[in-house]
């Protein structure tokens, strides 16, 4: 119960981390959760439209504390240039998934039916296998692996989570 209690008071936060674009620096954002025993829940790094800068963009739960302390040490941070921190429902947040499956005659319409209904597409075949392509929320793709379970699953890879404050017309850069 005291677990179950725990997770259920565990907030998710997201973190869009501008950082100089240099060697190092990933390792140095990524040790500071592991000394202070943050957790990560997803992590996606890529250079923006700047080469000099990189974007991280950093998923974290914890209690309130936490989350607060997490950005107060990603501001203390020489390589950081700016961080932005916002809820889930203040973001549009996606995630790229790559699932490959083995299919057989009996469950290739179903297969291709639900890829219909959830907006993934199929992106390689071959005799036996499938690999499915999806970019969508990151509770998406959560159901489109619940929807998958009575399929043999091969192989899973996702990135991290990707996300932008949701658009306003009182945006500042």
């Amino acid at each position: 119960m005291a677990g179950e209690e725990e997770a259920y008071m565990k907030d998710k936060r997201i973190y869009s981390v501008n950082v100089e674009n240099r060697a190092g620096v990933l390792s140095k954002v990524s040790g500071l959760f592991s000394r202070r025993n943050f957790n990560i829940d997803s992590l996606a790094v890529g250079e923006t439209d700047d080469p000099t800068v990189s974007s991280m963009t950093i998923v974290s739960s914890g209690d309130e504390r936490t989350l607060e302390q997490i950005e107060k040490q990603l501001n203390k941070k020489l390589d950081v240039i700016k961080v932005k921190t916002f809820s889930e429902s203040q973001c549009v947040s996606r995630e790229l998934m790559l699932m490959k499956v083995k299919y057989n005659k009996n469950n290739r319409q179903e297969i291709m039916e639900i890829c219909d209904v959830m907006k993934a597409e199929i992106v390689d075949l071959s005799l036996h296998f499938m690999m499915i392509q999806i970019c969508a929320s990151p509770e998406r793709i959560k159901l489109l692996l619940e929807m998958f379970k009575s399929v043999s699953i091969v192989e899973v890879a996702r990135t991290g989570t990707l996300a932008l404050a949701k658009c306003s017309e009182n945006e500042t850069n």
